[in-house]
């Protein structure tokens, strides 16, 4: 494959040739959506910087260098950026592979230091009142009580369908990231709030266990406005999120003893260094308590 012909494959038709490859690695949705977003973004800044970047082979070091700079420029977290980075390694690794390119021009390009994870969860007070204010609406109050009952991700809980939940045997499968599946043992205050859903769910052609007002299946959006409403109401103050009740399911198992093991089997964790992290929250709050508990 000579490089005139590799350099003469424009940028959108390669990403579209590695969404398509992702798809056929049994990537998940949401990995497949955000790298697509990811490399949209970076593509059309190209576009705009330098109209004369059009193929492939057009791309140099120094473009993916200043992109990064303007990013963190924008305010965009050294996560952020770091992801970023990692869904143009991806794609230029793939065109690479397939000799579209000479070599990646990210090569050599350090990934942004990410900011240390500060995680934050609920106090049975707060989640609580959010509980409270959800009540009338057993949607709503469904959703947030599958977070806290089963600690599962937003895309995870998007993804439910109604055959996954086993309200006879108290035990809800989820399909987690690369597909992977696993399966949680529901607590009865899940499968009451879930029973309770159902018994009002409207009729639909989809088999999604969650809908909006429209019967649709209810987006990882819809989801996140949802909780967001209820921590507004609540006057919880500090940034909670979806993510945040995950979190919150993860220190209280910790704390009230739960193996830290079935911990990570719960979350769908791959690295146990990973669910750790719960075991040091909860250090930390104890820290905390003994000293506003002076004596």
């Amino acid at each position: 494959m000579s490089s005139n012909w590799s350099r003469n494959l424009k940028l959108e038709q390669g990403l579209k040739e590695f969404i398509d490859s992702l798809s056929g690695k049994n990537r998940s949705v949401g990995t497949i959506r955000a790298y697509k977003a990811d490399l949209e973004q970076f593509i059309n800044w190209l576009h705009l910087k330098d109209i004369s970047i059009e193929f492939s082979g057009d791309v140099r070091k120094s473009d993916i260098i200043e992109y990064l700079n303007y990013l963190s420029q924008k305010a965009l977290t050294g996560m952020s950026r770091a992801r970023k980075l990692s869904a143009i390694r991806e794609y230029f690794k793939y065109l690479d592979g397939l000799e579209y390119i000479v070599k990646s021009p990210t090569i050599g390009i350090e990934t942004p230091k990410r900011e240390k994870n500060t995680r934050t969860f609920l106090y049975m007070e707060e989640y609580n009142m959010m509980l409270s204010l959800a009540g009338s609406k057993p949607r709503d109050f469904a959703i947030i009580q599958v977070f806290l009952q089963t600690g599962i991700r937003v895309s995870e809980l998007a993804n439910l369908k109604i055959d996954d939940i086993d309200l006879q045997n108290y035990n809800l499968k989820v399909t987690g990231k690369g597909m992977v599946q696993r399966n949680i043992e529901l607590e009865p205050k899940g499968v009451q709030a879930i029973k309770s859903w159902l018994n009002v769910r409207p009729q639909s052609y989809s088999d999604n266990l969650f809908l909006n007002y429209q019967g649709e299946p209810l987006s990882e959006r819809g989801i996140r406005k949802i909780v967001t409403k209820y921590r507004k109401l609540s006057g919880i103050t500090k940034k909670a999120s979806c993510h945040s009740l995950r979190h919150t399911f993860g220190t209280y198992k910790v704390e009230n003893g739960a193996p830290i093991l079935q911990v990570q089997k719960w979350l769908g964790h791959a690295n146990l260094n990973t669910t750790q992290i719960y075991v040091h929250m909860v250090r930390q709050n104890a820290k905390k308590i003994m000293k506003n508990t002076s004596l």
